[in-house]
Parts: C-alpha cells; sequence; structure tokens
C-alpha cells in the first residue's frame, strides 16, 4: 500500500464531512500511544503552553530522581530515556521556545545528577548535544526571547 502525501490527506480531509473526520481521528487514537498523547496535547493542553511546559518539567524531576548515578551504563541509559520523551513532547508542542525551555531545563538536571559529565565521553556528548540543539531553537526566537535565554545557556 502506497502512502498518501500531506497534500493529498488535507485535501481529502477537506472534503470528508466533520462527523466523518471526528470518527477517523478517534479511530487513528486507538492504535498508538503517541497519537493518543498528541490528541490530548492538541484538545486539552494547546491551549495553554506554560503550563504544559511546567508539568512536562515535573515529569522530567521527577525521572531524574530515578537516575542510578553509581554505574554510568545505567545512568546514560536512563538520561538518553528522559531525552526521549522530552524529545516527544517537544515534538507534540512545535514551539521553539518550549524546545529552548525544556532542554535548559534537561541540562540543569543533568548537571544537578553530580554525575561526573566530564568524565565519561558518551555523557559529555549527550550533554554537548543538547547545548547545540538549545543554541539551533535559539537562533529561530525572537532577539527579546534570545536575550532572555542567554543568561540561563551561560550558567550550562
Amino acid at each position: 500500500m502506497k502512502t498518501a502525501t500531506i497534500s493529498e490527506l488535507k485535501q481529502e480531509l477537506a472534503a470528508t464531512p466533520p462527523a466523518k473526520v471526528q470518527e477517523l481521528c478517534l479511530r487513528l487514537a486507538r492504535f498508538k500511544k503517541e497519537n493518543k498523547e498528541l490528541l490530548t496535547y492538541l484538545l486539552f493542553e494547546s491551549h495553554d503552553t506554560t503550563a504544559y511546559i511546567e508539568s512536562v518539567k515535573q515529569e522530567m524531576a521527577s525521572l531524574f530522581e530515578e537516575v542510578n548515578t553509581t554505574n554510568v551504563y545505567f545512568a546514560k541509559k536512563t538520561l538518553r530515556k528522559i531525552l526521549r520523551i522530552i524529545n516527544k513532547y517537544i515534538r507534540y508542542c512545535g514551539l521553539p521556545g518550549a524546545e529552548v525551555e525544556l532542554l535548559i531545563d534537561y541540562c540543569r538536571s543533568m548537571q544537578a545528577t553530580k554525575l561526573p559529565i566530564d568524565r565519561y565521553p558518551v555523557v559529555q556528548n549527550l550533554y554537548n548535544n543538547q547545548v547545540k540543539r538549545i543554541h539551533k531553537a535559539l537562533a529561530l526566537l525572537h532577539e527579546d526571547l534570545q536575550y532572555d535565554y542567554r543568561s540561563a545557556i551561560q550558567e550550562l
């Protein structure tokens, strides 16, 4: 089966009656957890981005409490798991400001684990890649917002 392009899907959805679109969305939400999570974000949380970011930060804080700092292998796996979850939430939101804020919080939390980042190249690369992503997302923001976030980035 050949997958349709986004423009083809858009045209077809425009021609579909609203009741049928609702039925299709509910059916899509049944098949994958990520689809259901995205639909939840779009319907309930997209209107209040700050509250959404705060809830993600709280979830991130609880996940960072579980990081095993005695063994670097397990710490690395947990850090990557947390990053995967954060990236999913960033994709849902789609705003560069939210991406910058969540990644800055991720890097701060990573430093707070007291894991010697400099001693382990894998962990250091993970950290440095997130700092690079912050700079890329920061370039997409308005100049005033860039200035506000620069002080937070300097701490990293």
